[in-house]
């Protein structure tokens, strides 16, 4: 199976003056070091932590020293290397632990994974991506690993686009504009014009869909999850794969369960 390539992490400047005086520039390094850890870089030497987190070894040094005492971060037996600790895992679960919209979806996402036999996930909005809060797996051979903690691009996702079909489309464009709308595959749409063209079929169908845009293999069907005051909270979809669907297929059989599983979860979030 594949999984997402890791997205770099963002530098952080040992010397530069906080624009906040609030701001925690010993927690931001603290963080930049736990991010720099990811699928591709499971184990990494010091140098290789500071390099990727933007910061000196010195530096580096020092944050890594607190998160081991801390329990975060550890060192590989055999290797030496530093690794991420299990302990890393409470602050995910606690988010989703306490996450309303997760707790509510739960039962209709086992609903639509029985009734299409595709796994069904719930997404929301991190800035230009999606991020997989809660998923519910069927037997069936998926090409993609797309775990919980995952993020995908809006700009070529079904989740990505049934979300932006909820705001205004200067918002969408704005969004579309600032993503690095990459050519994942052949067939990914990076023109904000074409996007958006997809976008606004969404807001007419009732959901959105792409086509191995981000992954070769996989399709998604999507709809999103609205509030009682109109506000997009996030969408639900479905991944069914090339080699067990047509793109004609998916949308004429999934897309109306996508559509009623994400109206079943507005409702229920909305009461």
């Amino acid at each position: 199976m594949v999984s997402k390539k890791s997205a770099p992490v963002r530098p952080v400047e040992d010397d530069a003056p906080p624009a906040d005086p609030l701001f925690n520039q010993s927690l931001e390094k603290g963080l930049a070091v736990l991010h720099a850890f990811d699928g591709a870089h499971r184990t990494m030497t010091l140098a290789e932590v500071a390099a990727r987190a933007g910061m000196s070894k010195a530096s580096a040094q020092r944050t890594v020293h607190t998160l081991q005492v801390l329990g975060y971060v550890g060192k590989h037996e055999q290797t030496r290397r530093f690794q991420l600790r299990p302990k890393i895992m409470d602050i995910g679960f606690n988010y989703l632990a306490s996450h309303p919209l997760v707790q509510v979806a739960n039962p209709y996402l086992a609903q639509l994974a029985n009734a299409s036999g595709e796994t069904a996930s719930l997404t929301e909005p991190v800035e230009l991506d999606m991020l997989y809060v809660a998923q519910r797996v069927t037997s069936q051979f998926i090409p993609v690993s797309t775990p919980v903690g995952m993020r995908i691009p809006m700009y070529c996702t079904s989740s990505g686009r049934a979300w932006l079909s909820s705001l205004p489309t200067d918002e969408a464009r704005a969004m579309l504009q600032r993503s690095r709308r990459e050519a994942r595959t052949p067939a990914t749409l990076t023109n904000v014009n074409a996007i958006l063209a997809r976008v606004a079929a969404c807001r007419k169908l009732g959901y959105a869909y792409n086509a191995e845009e981000l992954f070769l293999g996989d399709m998604g069907i999507a709809a999103p999850i609205i509030d009682g005051k109109g506000r997009a909270l996030g969408a639900v979809h479905v991944a069914p794969p090339t080699s067990r669907w047509s793109l004609e297929a998916a949308q004429k059989k999934l897309a109306p369960m996508v559509i009623e599983c994400a109206r079943a979860i507005s409702s229920a979030i909305s009461h």
